[in-house]
């Protein structure tokens, strides 16, 4: 019992709505939520300390695992950091596939978002919708790296290899028929009265709260917070592209909902103009001191072979200096910072996490409401 006969309870994390990797302490005036304390590191793996005893290329699976829903993400903001740290210049090609599977995995990861969250609250069917798009996303990970959670196909200076033949008609089939499946989505939800009931007005944060809290990505967009990286502070070629950042105005879970389902449509979008703007050329940069030679070129030369053997097993070394490269990664900003000692090892790793941050205002966002809105907070 707490205070003032006050019950505590602990929500997760064997409970389904906090997936097992979060745990809520919740004090209780019946079912009123009076306090809420997250208890977080259920998945913690010591990831940063880890990654200083690696070079940096062999960093790059580590990163695949941070948020394993969103692997090209994570990997895109870690080798842009080593490349702010090197001054390495990317072709136009790599740089267009890095913004295309970019927000194929934006997709794949609203969809299990929304699938999950829709079931957490009691909608069961829109998962079995989502789900099925997003395997259609991962199918198109398979064809080009072999795996459909831990890529680790954005390399230091490009990708591990150009699209394989008939990725791109693929692509431009899921892009012709996504935004109906949007439309079946929105069909089920958006304006159902029991969703709108347990979703409107619930986990209401304003924008000076959100902007205070550290809140990021659709969180805060759907506050009313126009902040969105790819805009902001363009990375990858993003300013070539045209599209709309969703906001919100009462920053409730409805909203959030709203700005996710958006930002699918905006990722289409975005998908369709790079399939029509595809450059030609390499898909890497010519520094072979840091990237590895082309397989065909290490089958047939022995200075080639040398060469992949001496990047693979010592690295390369990098400048010695600190950077931070952050990018619009569908939970927020992701960011990494770098130190460097000017060895083949980073002598400080440290990543920025999204939803780490986005969780510490949960205790704002639940307190006064009931138990059955704080799952739907967390969704």
């Amino acid at each position: 019992m707490g205070d003032n006969n006050t019950m505590i309870l602990n929500m997760g994390p064997q409970h389904p709505s906090t997936h097992g990797v979060l745990r809520v302490i919740l004090e209780l005036d019946g079912e009123v939520v009076v306090k809420a304390t997250p208890d977080i590191g259920f998945l913690h793996r010591g990831l940063e300390k880890l990654a200083e005893s690696k070079t940096y290329h062999q960093c790059i699976p580590l990163t695949d695992r941070l948020d394993y829903v969103a692997g090209m993400s994570n990997n895109l903001a870690y080798v842009l950091a080593v490349e702010k740290l090197l001054g390495l210049e990317v072709p136009p090609r790599a740089q267009a596939i890095r913004v295309l599977l970019s927000e194929l995995q934006r997709i794949s990861s609203h969809l299990l978002w929304l699938g999950t969250h829709a079931h957490d609250i009691g909608a069961m069917t829109p998962l079995f919708y989502a789900l099925r798009e997003r395997d259609e996303i991962l199918f198109l990970f398979e064809r080009v790296c072999g795996s459909r959670l831990t890529p680790s196909y954005f390399r230091v200076g490009g990708l591990a290899q150009d699209l394989p033949e008939g990725f791109e008609a693929k692509c431009r089939e899921f892009t012709q028929t996504f935004n109906a499946h949007v439309d079946e989505y929105e069909t089920l939800l958006t304006q159902n009265k029991i969703w709108m009931n347990r979703t409107q007005g619930v986990g209401v944060i304003s924008t000076e709260e959100a902007i205070n809290w550290g809140l990021t990505g659709p969180n805060l967009r759907a506050s009313n917070g126009n902040w969105d990286l790819r805009k902001a502070m363009p990375y990858s070629g993003y300013e070539k592209y045209e599209f709309i950042v969703p906001t919100g105005k009462n920053g409730d879970v409805y909203d959030r909902y709203m700005v996710r389902m958006m930002e699918m449509r905006q990722s289409n979008e975005i998908v369709r103009q790079v399939l029509d703007k595809m450059p030609g050329g390499a898909v890497t940069a010519q520094d072979p001191k840091v990237v590895y030679p082309p397989k065909e070129r290490v089958q047939e030369s022995i200075e080639s072979l040398i060469h992949h053997f001496h990047l693979a097993s010592a690295g390369f070394p990098a400048p010695a200096g600190e950077v931070y490269a952050s990018i619009e990664s569908p939970k927020g900003e992701l960011g990494f910072y770098l130190v460097s000692d000017g060895t083949n090892k980073p002598w400080r790793f440290r990543v920025r996490p999204p939803s780490f941050i986005n969780l510490s205002a949960l205790p704002v966002m639940v307190q006064g409401r009931l138990i059955a809105d704080v799952v739907a907070v967390i969704g």
